[in-house]
């Protein structure tokens, strides 16, 4: 059983799932992950996140009128982000609506993407 210290800060950190499109690094909640599929020739395609290099995953996540496939490169896992490093975007920055803040992965710097926010981006929500 976890003591008080060790509750808190789980509870402070999010869970991110790390995934590529054409050779950069994303990352959404992994709470919006249903699961991870082959990809399909239905599913979504974002050009803002990159030209797929295989493209043979999907993300699957729930949308008002079922699911969403995202396809994607890779997915490189799970990892808990404490809630410090989460940056939400300034206004100042032009970024694609699905575009909702970035995080610290090591050295490099990572786009968090709303998933649900892809599907609109094809008019599929």
């Amino acid at each position: 059983m976890m003591d008080l210290e060790e509750q808190e800060r789980v509870e402070e950190e999010v869970d991110i799932l790390f995934f590529e499109v054409g050779g950069q690094l994303y990352g959404t909640d992994a709470s919006q992950v249903l699961r991870i599929d082959r990809s399909m020739p239905e599913d979504i395609t974002v050009a803002e996140l990159g030209l797929l290099k295989r493209g043979g995953r999907a993300l699957v996540f729930s949308t008002s009128v079922g699911e969403g496939h995202l396809k994607v490169d890779e997915v490189h896992g799970v990892r808990p982000i404490p809630l410090v490093d989460l940056r939400r975007l300034p206004p100042a920055v032009i970024a694609a609506p699905f575009t909702i803040g970035a995080c610290l992965d090591q050295t490099r710097l990572v786009l968090l993407i709303d998933l649900l926010e892809t599907a609109k981006t094809q008019g599929r929500h």
